[in-house]
């Protein structure tokens, strides 16, 4: 599985960003974040159907994960972002032939990409 990342950048506090993530295949993903001295965490996942999501509380109501499978890319929506979500951002992808579970924790993802910094100024 090849997995490439983008869209990060430098946004102001409110702002937006859409972060983009380019699969070889059709896959159950997720996205994490990293910020400086902090381990990993949770950010949103996606079943392979792309039917059924599921967000980290700090996230919900402002992220929104999606996929396009005509450019086999999923997308993380950000709006209303603070300064505490900046952090290096990463998507990861896992093999599975169900269409409907969506995976919350970094040891369910074998597949990362190199990961995008995203940094909310106040």
């Amino acid at each position: 599985v090849q997995l490439q990342a983008f869209g990060g950048g430098l946004v102001q506090a409110g702002g937006s960003l859409r972060l983009s993530c380019a699969a070889s295949g059709r896959y159950a993903m997720g996205w994490f974040r990293q910020a400086p001295g902090k381990e990993r965490e949770f950010v949103a996942a996606l079943s392979r159907s792309g039917l059924y999501t599921f967000y980290a509380d700090s996230v919900k109501g402002r992220f929104t994960i999606s996929r396009d499978d005509a450019k086999n890319t999923v997308y993380l929506q950000m709006n209303s972002l603070k300064p505490e979500d900046t952090a290096v951002y990463y998507c990861a992808a896992r093999f599975t032939l169900s269409g409907s579970s969506v995976y919350l924790t970094s040891e369910d993802y074998l597949n990362w990409g190199q990961g995008t910094q995203v940094t909310v100024s106040s």
